[in-house]
């Protein structure tokens, strides 16, 4: 049975909650409810774990908080012996405008301290990753204070409809890999 680890990054506590920075974990949530799954609390972060057609399928929401994403990352893909291939980490995106998502087998952290400390764990970049466009639209110097802030009320109908989406493409990450997932799915554009 193949495994897969899908790793949805974020902050821990309730001043990060549906915070721009903190959308891989509210996608990690959506993917654990669908499939009627909990999370517990256990070593590095916050787990889920259930079979689906035919797959084995780990949840976590590093409790490192997102600059120290990696010893979570790497000590779970070590215990539950998942292959980096089947590996997806789920993380905000600045470079990407608020309606699309991409999908890439790997490449370049561009400044996401989350994606530095996974690659300073695994000592690659070569892992798969889905990118959830948060935008850009900050003052320039405010970056922190952006990626930290909650979405405005008019973005909230989108977010839910993208987050929806980016559950189907988990899903179909799993089911067809990542060059169909990638193919079908990199050049949408979500809209309401």
């Amino acid at each position: 049975m193949s495994k897969f680890l899908l790793a949805g990054l974020g902050n821990i506590g309730k001043e990060y909650a549906a915070t721009r920075h903190n959308i891989g974990f509210d996608i990690a949530d959506a993917i654990v409810k669908k499939h009627e799954a909990f999370f517990r609390s256990d070593r590095l972060a916050d787990v889920a774990s259930y079979k689906w057609r035919g797959k084995s399928i780990v949840v976590i929401k590093p409790t490192t908080y997102m600059n120290l994403s990696g010893k979570a990352v790497k000590y779970w893909i070590d215990k539950e012996n998942i292959a980096l291939e089947n590996l997806l980490v789920i993380v905000d995106e600045l470079a990407l405008p608020l309606n699309k998502v991409r999908l890439r087998p790997g490449g370049s952290d561009a400044g996401h301290n989350g994606l530095t400390s996974i690659r300073e764990s695994l000592g690659t970049d070569q892992y798969p990753r889905l990118r959830f466009g948060i935008g850009n639209d900050f003052p320039k110097g405010m970056q922190a204070e952006y990626v930290l802030s909650k979405w405005r009320p008019e973005e909230e109908v989108l977010i839910k409809v993208k987050i929806a989406k980016c559950v189907e493409i988990v899903e179909s990450f799993i089911l067809q890999g990542i060059g169909r997932t990638m193919s079908e799915w990199n050049k949408l554009e979500i809209s309401l």
